[in-house]
Formats: structure tokens, sequence, C-alpha cells
């Protein structure tokens, strides 16, 4: 853990978040801190939602100036990790919280309001333990034939199917995961990874292109296979670039239209 170790101004070998990374020579001292913070995170000293300690106790364990943790916590909240609370401290972010749990899903309405139309209508057609095709394997960096659970869910808007889903995940990680788990779940599917497993989506990186549907696709979202859909291929990543979630979807776009705010 982190509670023992004491960063370096000019050091060369600053664990950058407990992977064995060494960190550049003369890493910026809040770099380091903040390294030092994210393995904490890492490895389960501070919950989602649970507060972290403040920049005074944090300051006195790291021995740095309180300006150097707040330079590194500022970052952390940056990139949507932490969360301050005016008044209450500093939290670790989750998805059970609105303002993270739609950093993923940005289809929107094209008349209306996101809050009027409420949350989709989950419907979960397969969740499966399976072997990982090379490809998958080499997305999730185990190895191929590697146990990995499969699931395939319709997510609905007024009854509308709308979005056809793939998702595929470490086995080992993900051990026990059940279709019924994934309906009854009420939140965001994030946020159950989070309780039920421990595991934290941190970011993703995403692929778009326009395709048609097959003939089973066609089936499954009520459209013609002239219809083009927006296929969108996402990989996240828990702490440490560990990527731990392929995402397949098909999104109809009749109704709907895929949202990003850029800054």
């Amino acid at each position: 853990m982190a509670s023992n170790s004491t960063p370096s101004s000019n050091s060369s070998t600053a664990s950058a978040g407990g992977g064995g990374v060494s960190a550049p020579a003369f890493s910026p001292l809040y770099q380091q801190i903040k390294g030092l913070i994210l393995h904490s995170l890492q490895h389960g000293e501070w919950k989602p939602g649970e507060v972290i300690p403040s920049e005074m106790d944090l300051a006195a364990r790291f021995r740095v100036s309180q300006g150097t943790v707040r330079k590194a916590i500022d970052e952390l909240a940056a990139e949507n990790l932490l969360m301050r609370r005016q008044g209450k401290g500093t939290f670790v972010a989750t998805h059970a919280e609105r303002q993270v749990q739609y950093r993923f899903l940005r289809l929107l309405p094209d008349s209306g309001d996101a809050r009027e139309e409420g949350p989709a209508q989950r419907t979960i057609l397969e969740c499966k333990r399976s072997r990982a095709s090379a490809e998958v394997a080499r997305a999730l960096q185990v190895r191929t034939g590697d146990p990995i659970i499969q699931a395939r869910r319709i997510l609905s808007f007024v009854g509308v199917p709308t979005i056809l889903e793939d998702i595929w995940l470490p086995g080992q990680a993900f051990k026990g995961l059940t279709a019924e788990q994934m309906a009854e779940y009420q939140g965001p599917t994030y946020a159950m990874f989070e309780l039920d497993y421990g595991v934290r989506m941190v970011r993703a990186e995403e692929k778009i292109r326009a395709v048609l549907p097959d003939e089973d696709q066609c089936a499954l979202l009520r459209v013609s296979q002239q219809t083009p859909l927006l296929s969108v291929e996402r990989l996240a990543y828990t702490y440490n670039d560990v990527p731990m979630e392929l995402r397949r979807a098909l999104y109809r776009t009749d109704t709907h239209h895929y949202h990003n705010s850029l800054s």
C-alpha cells in the first residue's frame, strides 16, 4: 500500500500507479503524489463513494506540502476519479453518482428531454461463461481460450428497442455474473460492477462507424436491412489502464442521436 511511501522530488523510480512502471526522471512531485493516490485507489484502500483523507493528512503521510497534494487531487478530480464536495471533503467517484454514471452513455432523444424519457428498459438475451476468442483475448489482454463472461442485451426507450449490445468481460474478475443479476439491478451497470465485483471503469476508448444490420440484428431492433445503424465499439479500462470490458453496440438513430461534448 502507499501508506509508507515517501516520494522524491527528483526520483526516477517513483511508482506511477503501483504497476511497476518507473516514472520519468525529474517527474513533478505532484505527479508522484497522484501516482501514490492512484495506487491506493487501485488497491481498494478507499472504495467508490468513500471519503479520502484530508489534504492535510495526505500531506503529512507523503511528507509534502498541502499545495502539492491539492494539485494532485485537482488532476484526479478533473479526470472524474475523485469528486470534491464543498464542506464535506473529497470522495472516490462512483458510477452511482448522476454526474458520473452517464459518462459513457451519450445517446439522447431527438426531441424532448432525456429525463422525461426515463432510463432504458433492459432485456437480457443471454449472459454465459465462454472462452475468449483471439480477438476478444487481444482486447482484454487475456489468453485465447481463457474464461470470459459474454452477455447480450437490448436497451429500449418507451418500449422501442434502440440499442443492441454485446459485452465481453474477463471471467476471473466477474465470476458468477448472471443474466438475472444484470436484469434485476436497477442502477447503472458500471455501478453494479463497482458494488458487486470491485471493478471501477475509469475511462473508455470508442470506435464509431455506420453499418447496415444483418438479419438477426434486424429482428432484434425491429428495423429493415436497409436501415443505417451506428456501430460503437468500446474498450473500458479500470485503474492502471487494465482493460475490463469490450462492448459492441448498435444504435438506432431514427429517434435518437449520439451526443458528445468536447472541451
